[in-house]
């Protein structure tokens, strides 16, 4: 797994790319940390090329999005692939993410709360 940043109209997008599992979390939760550590106000996670996520994945981005409200950091997920989305809702972490089809609605969504 490997992990893109940028940044569209002052909002931080990170760029998953490969599989999130348990051999690719703790890098992932160094990023994550490293972002609440930062108390990123706004961030987009864009899933486009991740095809696979299994519990730890999950966790970390549980992990993430618990440390983010403490600050009071908005938090976005798009561009699930449907295997990826699957598992989200059979976790039913759709009904804790603001998760958005397209990273355009995502980076809007948090705009708004700006």
């Amino acid at each position: 797994m490997k992990a893109e940043e940028r940044t569209v109209n002052g909002v931080a997008v990170v760029d998953l790319i490969g599989e999130i599992d348990l051999q690719s979390s703790p890098k992932l939760r160094e990023l994550f940390q490293a972002k609440g550590k930062a108390k990123c106000p706004r961030l987009v996670i864009n899933f486009t090329r991740v095809p696979y996520i299994d519990s730890s994945g999950l966790a970390t981005l549980i992990e993430y999005y618990q440390t983010s409200r403490a600050f009071k950091g908005g938090l976005a997920l798009c561009c699930l692939p449907p295997r990826v989305k699957n598992v989200f809702e059979i976790a039913r972490l759709d009904q804790i993410f603001a998760i958005h089809a397209d990273e355009e609605t995502a980076l809007t969504s948090l705009s708004a709360t700006a």
